[in-house]
Order: C-alpha cells, then structure tokens, then sequence
C-alpha cells in the first residue's frame, strides 16, 4: 500500500512538471532575441570584460526578464556601468565593452537609434567594442514608406538618411551606420576600424509583424504603450505635428484616435474617404484624456497591412489641416515649429509644395515618387540586413 501511494505520488509529481514544460513551451516567445543568444553562447563575445549596458525599460529577454539583471547575474561578465537613452540609467565608471539593447518601434524619428549612434560614434573615436542585442522591427522587416531625410534637416530626431519607415531592425541599423560613408559624423578612419558586433535574433523573419513574434510588448516610452500605438506612430506622427490634428496621446488610443478643433469624427472620416488610402478603414471612438475628460475621435484601422503606405495618411492630414483652417496654416508657423515639423518629415521639396499649394498639395504626386525612391533603397541595404 505504502509503495502504491510513493508510486501515485510520484506520478503525480511527473504529471505536474509534464504540464509546467508543456505550459512553458506553449507560452515561449517563436524567437530568441539578441540576449537569449548572448546568454545561450555563455556570454562568451563580452566574457571577462567590463561592461557598460545602455538599456531601458523595454530591455528584456524573451520571459520579461531585465537584461540588466541577466548580465549583472553572469558570474564571467563584469557589469560595471549602466546608461539610459532619455531619461535613463547613468554610472560613473569606465566600461571597456558597451552593450546596447534598445527596442526602436521602426520609424525614422524615434531617438533610440540615434541614441545608438551617438554611443558607436564615442565608442569608434576612443577605440572602445560596440555589442548590439538585435530586437524586432515591430513593424516588421519589409515595409518602407515615406519621403528619404534630407541632410538640412538631419537632427537627433532623424539621424539616419533613411525613409521614414525603414524597415531595418537596430541591429542592422547598426551595421547600416558603420558601413555607409558619411551616416557617423567621426573621421573615415574611425568609422572604417570601428568595431561592431551584432548579436543577432534566431527566429525571427522579416515578414513578421510584432504579434508574429509571441513577445510581450514592454512600453518603449509613455507614448508607445502597446504595438498598436507602434504602429500609430508610423502613420499619424507626422500628419499631427502641426496644425490642429491630434492622435489620441493621452488616451487609450495612442496615435490611432484622430481628432481635430470643431469638426467631428464624421467629418474628419469624409475626408480621409475622399482621400481613398489603401488598407485602411476608420471608425468613431469615445475615449478619456489625462483630465478624465470625454473626448470623440475616429479611430483609424489596419485592414491590410501590406497594401498601406504608412505615412499617405500624415500627408494628407496637411492637406486637410489646410482645408479646415480654411487657409494655409503652415505659412504662418513660427521659424522654430517650423524647424521642428521638417526635422520630423525630413523632405524639403515636401515643405515647398505643403507650403505653396496647402490644401491643394498633391500628395499622390510624393507618394509615387517616394515609392521608387524606396524600392532603390531596399536594394542598397541588402547588404546590412541580417534576416530572410
């Protein structure tokens, strides 16, 4: 009786850890991130060395687990300094080795990239090793869209000379930086000798959006709160960086509520009809601002990503924001705001034709050109991409 009952327990103990293994692997991310690699490798490119990490909240392993704490935890890795993009981490001593592990969210104008760079470009002048810990494009790694930064208006808001959705995962913006002439703003000798290593993801394909992946999203700032506002960014970002239109920050519809001074949501959903973008489709929505206010917006939605330009729908919110001023509100902005909304765009003859015909720009005109552009500049990355 007595064996019977070990023999019963024990199958019991064995049925527990079957289902805690299957319920683990069912719930296990389809990819390994740069860390997991780093960690599934012993750590061995950073082993023995100093380190300085230059992370934030979203740098996490697979589980959720801080990458801070996992190196700090690896008994052949001296973490010795940690550093923050933002508002972020600081330490005060020497590292030999950084290690950056960012989640940018795709779109040109999010400053962790240029964050990034700023920290290779330190690192290539003083001789120092940059690791890059590769993470997902959320938007995923084949969409390009949107006018190419023109060098006037390149800023930490836009350091990369890229299309405003470029496609690239950090990584191999890294790899883009290093070897593109003059994307570094240090000598040709620095950048040429350089050192970059890029821990890449396994798993991870190019078409996958973020939901493909089975990640958590860990919010990359109070903005970016969730993958749909990452994906809001990439299309209302710039069409409300002047003017009147907002795009719900605030709310719990971040950069997908739009919402304009005295016009409804009907009326804001009769224009963008008018305007015929393909893959998307719109819907009133009631939301609470920081005020706990009641605001009525519409909601903007992704029928088919693959058949959405992501920024058409930016471009002709100025074209709208001009009929509803009823006149030409970007003439009128002040030097500095004015700056500031071209930084974001990044296209001087976009600014010329806005700033000339208003209401009557012809954003089909720019989207074809930028189509072309775009499909050049696919080809010249090929060699810095580092997935199929």
């Amino acid at each position: 009786m007595k064996i019977k009952n070990i023999f019963r327990i024990f199958a019991i103990i064995l049925i527990f850890f079957a289902e805690s293994i299957y319920s683990h692997a069912a719930a296990a991310p389809k990819i390994m991130l740069g860390i997991d690699v780093l960690e599934s490798m012993g750590f061995k490119p950073i082993a023995g060395k100093r380190v300085g990490l230059l992370t934030h909240p979203a740098g996490v392993n697979r589980y959720g687990k801080s990458t801070i704490d996992i190196l700090n935890s690896a008994r052949n890795v001296n973490l010795c300094a940690l550093f923050g993009p933002e508002h972020g981490i600081y330490g005060n001593e020497k590292a030999d080795v950084p290690v950056l592990d960012l989640q940018d969210v795709g779109s040109r104008s999010y400053t962790y990239a240029s964050c990034m760079l700023r920290a290779m470009e330190a690192c290539f002048e003083n001789g120092k090793e940059v690791v890059v810990l590769d993470r997902p494009n959320p938007l995923g790694g084949l969409k390009v869209d949107g006018p190419p930064l023109d060098l006037k208006f390149k800023s930490y808001v836009g350091m990369f000379r890229v299309p405003y959705v470029h496609s690239m995962t950090i990584g191999e913006l890294a790899r883009f930086a290093k070897g593109t002439e003059g994307a570094m703003e240090i000598t040709s000798k620095a950048q040429r000798n350089g050192r970059l290593t890029v821990i890449p993801m396994r798993g991870w394909k190019r078409s996958m959006l973020w939901p493909d992946t089975g990640l958590k999203w860990v919010p990359t700032s109070p903005a970016i709160p969730s993958p749909a506002a990452a994906f809001g960014y990439s299309m209302t970002g710039l069409g409300c960086q002047a003017g009147g239109f907002q795009h719900g920050y605030g709310t719990q519809y971040p950069f997908r509520m739009l919402t304009f001074p005295n016009k409804t949501p009907k009326q804001i959903e009769a224009e963008l009809r008018k305007a015929d973008i393909p893959g998307l489709s719109y819907r009133p929505v009631s939301a609470k601002d920081k005020k706990g206010k009641s605001v009525d917006g519409l909601y903007v939605l992704i029928n088919d990503w693959n058949k959405v330009n992501p920024t058409e729908i930016s471009f002709h919110l100025m074209r709208i924001t001009c009929k509803f001023n009823g006149g030409n509100i970007f003439r009128h902005l002040p030097e500095q705001q004015a700056l500031l909304f071209n930084k974001h765009t990044g296209s001087e003859a976009w600014w010329r034709e806005l700033y000339t015909k208003g209401a009557n720009a012809d954003v089909e005109k720019f989207v074809a050109q930028w189509k072309r552009n775009n499909a050049a500049f696919q080809k010249s990355i090929q060699k810095f991409r580092l997935y199929n």
